[in-house]
């Protein structure tokens, strides 16, 4: 969800990737409540950290405290931001209450993002 939104709140701005330390698959949820405010990820995929050995990034942003501690050193003078947010597949209910937790995670996100687009210099 986070690629997804940084790449509609700052087209021009950012080359951005996204990768897990557990790669696995794009949440059918995660891609719906995207939909809903008309960002389309269905062809987003989960990748490994791996595939990223050797690249230089300006900012290098974790969404979860396991990824923040297993994340490897990249070169550089990358700089870290961590945000720790819940995993919303991990919410047990009803549909409607894990949609419900889709649609928060979803929101913190675009927040932070919007916050950190705010901070970076053009």
């Amino acid at each position: 969800m986070a690629e997804g939104l940084l790449r509609r709140l700052a087209p021009d701005r950012f080359d951005v990737f996204s990768a897990g330390t557990r790669p696995g698959f794009v949440h059918p949820l995660a891609i719906e409540v995207m939909a809903r405010i008309g960002i389309n990820i269905s062809s987003h995929r989960s990748q490994s950290v791996s595939e990223f050995s050797g690249q230089l990034f300006d900012y290098i942003i974790t969404v979860c405290d396991r990824a923040k501690d297993e994340c490897p050193l990249f070169p550089g003078k990358a700089q870290r931001i961590h945000w720790d947010i819940p995993d919303p597949a991990g919410v047990e209910g009803s549909n409607e209450e894990i949609l419900l937790a889709f649609s928060k995670v979803r929101d913190d996100l675009k927040e932070r993002i919007i916050d950190f687009c705010a901070s970076v210099p053009e």
